[in-house]
């Protein structure tokens, strides 16, 4: 299925094409279709080569299908990222909380008092 496109999509669309064609066109477009894709077949044969020239003999040991970009899922590269990480060390629990500096012990506010407010912070 390339595109999306199913045997029986590709048909319809012959159809359609044999009939808006007409039957005195049909043959000089399917040569043309037959010469593009001797065309784009030569093109990529020509790639691979010049590819192969400059690659050298690591182009032999290349695993391509390593490379295809539908194979890639974000969620698993992430996940094997954060797990390939070494642990680190847990802190030891503090056993008691730090003691506020002298003179800023906090206290409950009681209904109707008004919070502190810094106007330099807003």
């Amino acid at each position: 299925m390339i595109f999306g496109l199913t045997i029986e999509k590709l048909v319809v669309i012959g159809v359609i094409a044999a009939l808006l064609l007409g039957p005195e066109r049909i043959p000089r477009y399917a040569q043309m279709l037959a010469q593009l894709t001797v065309r784009a077949r030569d093109l990529l044969n020509g790639a691979k080569s010049r590819m192969r020239d400059e690659m050298g003999d690591d182009f032999d040991d290349v695993d391509w299908r390593k490379l295809d970009p539908r194979q890639y899922d974000p969620r698993r590269i992430i996940r094997e990222a954060l797990l390939d990480d070494a642990p680190t060390p847990a802190r030891p629990a503090a056993t008691t909380a730090p003691a506020p500096p002298v003179g800023t012990e906090r206290q409950p506010f009681r209904p109707g008092d008004t919070p502190p407010f810094d106007s330099e912070a807003t």
